[in-house]
This record gives C-alpha cells, sequence and structure tokens, in this order.
C-alpha cells in the first residue's frame, strides 16, 4: 500500500493574540499604559496635582493609543490606517482624474 504525502500548507498562518487583539498590536497599548502610570505619578507624586486630575491627564496617552488600534487596526487589513488617512486628507481614492480627460482627447 503506497501513501501519498502532500504538503496543503494547512497550518495557520495567524500571527496570534494577546488579551483579544491581532499580532502584536498589544505591545503599544502596554507602552501607553506603562507611559499613563508614569504621567499620573509624576503629576501626582511630584506636582502635587489632584489625584482625579493626574488620573485624567494620565489616562489620555493610554485612551488614544487603545482607541486608534481598536478602531484603525483591530481587525483591518495591513495599510489600513494609512490609506483612510489618505483618503481624508486627500478627498478621492483611486479614480481617474476627469479633468485631465479632455486635455488628452484634444492631443490625439
Amino acid at each position: 500500500m503506497n501513501l501519498r504525502l502532500t504538503d496543503t500548507n494547512a497550518a495557520d498562518d495567524s500571527g496570534g493574540s494577546v488579551w483579544g487583539l491581532d499580532g502584536n498590536l498589544f505591545m503599544p497599548v502596554v507602552a501607553s499604559a506603562a507611559l499613563s502610570i508614569g504621567v499620573l505619578l509624576i503629576l501626582f507624586a511630584m506636582f502635587h496635582v489632584h489625584w482625579l486630575v493626574s488620573g485624567l491627564i494620565g489616562a489620555v496617552p493610554f485612551g488614544g493609543t487603545l482607541t486608534y488600534v481598536l478602531l484603525f487596526k483591530q481587525g483591518k487589513p495591513p495599510g489600513y490606517d494609512r490609506d483612510l488617512f489618505d483618503l481624508w486628507a486627500s478627498g478621492r481614492g483611486f479614480t481617474p482624474v476627469t479633468s485631465n480627460q479632455d486635455s488628452f482627447r484634444r492631443l490625439k
């Protein structure tokens, strides 16, 4: 009995998941959490700012990073965030420029 072995490439090509975030998306969240804790401690301990104000100011880096990751990175294709920001900045996607089409026809 001859058995043929065929490589099917059926392995999981996933980048993994940590805390529900795909791939390495947890790293900027952890870095921003550390930065938020540092800002909180500096404001509260060194400058004697009220703990509630220190907490709100310190939460800005963590909240901003987590919002960015969840809205523009998690579950989206690579480059989605850059393409979306480019679309917002330029106003158009990949569409023909209709203003140049008339001058091209006149050249023929």
